[in-house]
């Protein structure tokens, strides 16, 4: 067994032509089989792109004030919201124009993220 602290571990440069902005990560199980566990810190207004993933995704806000979106509904997500996104669901999420929007995500380890918006 292994505990860690969130606020202990390094936030570190997550580059992809998936955001709209900077965003960094923290990688909360760098040794997990199963899952990729990770918090993603947007900046005001930072979102990431259309995309969909071949496995359920799960989103767990930690804070600040986000939004997650579909091609047909747009809602707004605060600490303590947790959101289970269908495998192949197009949709995006992070911040709102005026706030900073931290999330936990939780997929299966291997699946495929297909980016869906230039």
């Amino acid at each position: 067994m292994r505990v860690t602290k969130i606020s202990e571990v390094k936030k570190e440069p997550l580059s992809s032509p998936v955001f709209t902005g900077p965003v960094t990560r923290q990688v909360l199980l760098p040794d997990s089989k199963e899952f990729n566990v990770n918090v993603v810190n947007f900046g005001k207004g930072v979102r990431n792109k259309f995309h969909s993933h071949d496995s359920e995704q799960i989103l767990v806000v930690t804070s600040g004030k986000g939004i997650i979106a579909t091609e047909t509904e747009e809602k707004v997500i605060t600490p303590g919201d947790v959101v289970i996104i269908p495998a192949g669901e197009k949709h995006w999420h992070g911040a709102t124009k005026d706030s900073s929007f931290s999330h936990i995500y939780v997929y299966r380890l291997g699946s495929k993220m297909t980016q869906l918006e230039e």
